[in-house]
C-alpha cells in the first residue's frame, strides 16, 4: 500500500469564509499515483472545518447566517472561552457544527463523489495562515 501527504494553505482575507477545495484536492490524488483508496482532507486547526456540500453561493450565505444564528460571535462575553483574552469561542462552536474532516474513496484515480458535491475549507477565524491536511492511502 502506498501514502501520500501534502498540506494546503490559506489565510483568508474575512473571518469566516467557504473556499472550494476540491480542485487541490484532485490535484494531490493525480500527484500521489493511488488509484483505489481513501482520501482524507482535515484543517490542521479547531477553528475551522473541511466539509461535503454543493458549490452554491445561496448556499454558503445560509450556512453563515445559520452558524452566526447558533453561534453569534458578539457579544464575546458570552462565552466563557473567551475570559482567557481569546475572541474565538464562536469559531470552535462553528466548526463543532460543520465537523472536522471529510473521507473520500478513490477509485480509478478519481475522486469518487456525486454528482454535486464539492469539497470545501470552512474558515471561522480566518485573517492568519492556516493549514489543511490531505492524507491519501491506497494501491
Amino acid at each position: 500500500m502506498k501514502s501520500y501527504r501534502k498540506e494546503l494553505w490559506f489565510n483568508t482575507p474575512t473571518r469566516v469564509a467557504f473556499i472550494n477545495i476540491t480542485s487541490q484536492v484532485e490535484e494531490c490524488v493525480r500527484e500521489s499515483g493511488i488509484q483505489e483508496g481513501l482520501v482524507l482532507v482535515n484543517p490542521m486547526h479547531i477553528t475551522s472545518s473541511v466539509f461535503i456540500n454543493d458549490d452554491e453561493p445561496g448556499l454558503h450565505h445560509d450556512f453563515a447566517n445559520w452558524l452566526e444564528k447558533l453561534a453569534p460571535h458578539e457579544p464575546i462575553q458570552q462565552y466563557r472561552h473567551n475570559d482567557t483574552g481569546e475572541d474565538n469561542a464562536d469559531a470552535h462552536i462553528k466548526r463543532q457544527i460543520m465537523g472536522r474532516e471529510v473521507v473520500v474513496a478513490i477509485t480509478g484515480g478519481r475522486l469518487d463523489l456525486g454528482r454535486w458535491e464539492q469539497i470545501f475549507y470552512g474558515e471561522f477565524d480566518g485573517q492568519r495562515r492556516k493549514r489543511v491536511l490531505v492524507k491519501i492511502i491506497g494501491e
